[in-house]
């Protein structure tokens, strides 16, 4: 039997740790210059100048047909050859559930003339309780629901009184009865007053990672459905997702958010036009890192862009944002290392950008930020704010922005800095046409 000596041992540990050195550790093997497909490498792959291709349209492609069933055909198929395009021809699809977009894909449209709408929602009350473990829920009525529907079910949680939402496709029915996609997971018992209502994004994911959307209108027919909060639905929808790109896309008339991304890292949303929907234009939300939103247009939402929790080293520069009906920006909870840079920010209903206060622990507040060379207009009514920075935020850079009143001075201010804020930078910046151009709570200085 071999006898193993303890200066050995330390030699083959080394070997077999290698690949695995402690952060800070150069990496000293070769860098690959030439890579070569191998089978379940998936970080070095060689460029290859053709993938699959398919078009989908109303009257020609490879596949027709004008609904969401065409659309998740084309990208499955795609996805199953290990990801290529999609391209939409021009056409409207009318869709009754949510495309699901798999990983490695391009869905491309055709400019304005590939629009994505969806028809009207209707909501039924559940009949019959339904238990966490079920898969299916008892309506009513059956209304005008299909399987292949999407819905949304939402009830008061019967054990604490909060909101329950829960996302599913009907997969079968016998009469007012359906199957559900999923088991409920959430008590849905008639004491909270549950309901099926025929909501869903228009684009959603969950877990999938280098996607590009690209060159398409998405029309989520406001005026005949109701609202869907946007940590659950969007004319677009991601959930857990990785590098997406989103590029020339239009999100508009969703009762709800535009773009809504919820702990997805590495999301960029470039020179899209989200308008017009009820509740917030691009919303990275809780969690997510590194967003890049750059060149967009975010005109009359209920908010513009609103920065949700924990959202950090995330860049929106260029950026025109204009008469959303509450705030242009909205920075709160564990924000921190943010740049908000040359972005317009016109006519904003309440105040152009809000530091918000969300005092849930010791230090939850949108610290480290830098606000540079923006141009900030007519924010608010009478007692309007182009900068409001509120609760115990501190370190915030506020460097080079045009701070501008057009209409009477009234009661506004440029720049309002609450008693509890720490420490703020100001410097060069140009402040015009308001009744005070600072308000520091911090020592009760007006300037």
């Amino acid at each position: 039997m071999p006898v193993w000596k303890r200066r050995s041992f330390l030699s083959t540990a080394a070997i077999a740790l290698a690949g695995t050195l402690p952060r800070g550790l150069a990496d000293e093997r070769p860098p690959v210059t030439n890579p070569k497909a191998t089978d379940g490498d998936e970080r070095f792959e060689p460029d290859w100048k053709q993938r699959l291709t398919l078009t989908v349209g109303t009257k020609s492609g490879d596949l027709m047909g004008n609904d969401d069933k065409v659309i998740q055909a084309a990208v499955d198929y795609v996805a199953r050859l290990g990801g290529g395009t999609v391209q939409l021809l021009p056409g409207t699809f009318t869709i009754r559930n949510a495309v699901q977009l798999p990983s490695k894909i391009r869905l491309l449209g055709s400019g304005d003339d590939t629009v994505i709408t969806r028809t009207a929602s209707e909501t039924i009350p559940l009949s019959a309780d339904s238990d966490w473990y079920d898969q299916e829920i008892t309506l009513e009525k059956p209304g005008g629901f299909k399987v292949g529907d999407g819905i949304t079910l939402m009830a008061k949680n019967p054990h604490d009184g909060s909101q329950t939402v829960i996302k599913r496709t009907l997969l079968g029915r016998a009469g007012n009865r359906f199957k559900l996609s999923d088991g409920l997971r959430k008590n849905l018992w008639l004491s909270g007053k549950p309901t099926c209502s025929s909501l869903f994004p228009l684009l959603t994911s969950e877990y999938t990672s280098d996607v590009l959307i690209e060159n398409m209108t998405l029309d989520g027919n406001r005026a005949n459905c109701t609202n869907l909060n946007g940590n659950y639905g969007g004319c677009i929808f991601l959930q857990d997702c990785n590098r997406y790109t989103f590029r020339n896309v239009t999100t508009r008339n969703y009762n709800g958010d535009g773009i809504s991304f919820q702990i997805c890292h590495d999301v960029v949303v470039e020179n899209c036009h989200s308008h017009d929907n009820a509740d917030l234009g691009v919303h990275p939300g809780s969690g997510s890192q590194r967003p890049l939103i750059r060149g967009n247009r975010l005109e009359r939402n209920n908010l513009g862009l609103f920065w949700c929790w924990g959202v950090k080293y995330g860049l929106a520069e260029d950026n025109h944002i204009d008469g959303n009906r509450g705030y242009g920006i909205s920075i709160g909870h564990s924000d921190t290392d943010n740049v908000m840079r040359n972005n317009r920010i016109l006519n904003s209903g309440k105040v152009g950008i809000l530091f918000r206060d969300d005092a849930r622990g010791v230090d939850f507040w949108a610290n480290r930020n830098l606000i540079e060379n923006n141009r900030i207009v007519n924010s608010g009514g009478a007692d309007g704010v182009g900068i409001d920075i509120t609760g115990q935020t501190k370190d915030v850079r506020i460097i080079g922005n045009e701070i501008v009143e057009e209409r009477q001075p009234m009661q506004r201010s440029g720049i309002r800095i609450g008693a509890e804020v720490g420490a703020v930078q100001l410097r060069d910046n140009t402040i015009l046409g308001f009744q005070t151009a600072v308000i520091d709570s911090r020592s009760n200085k007006l300037s």
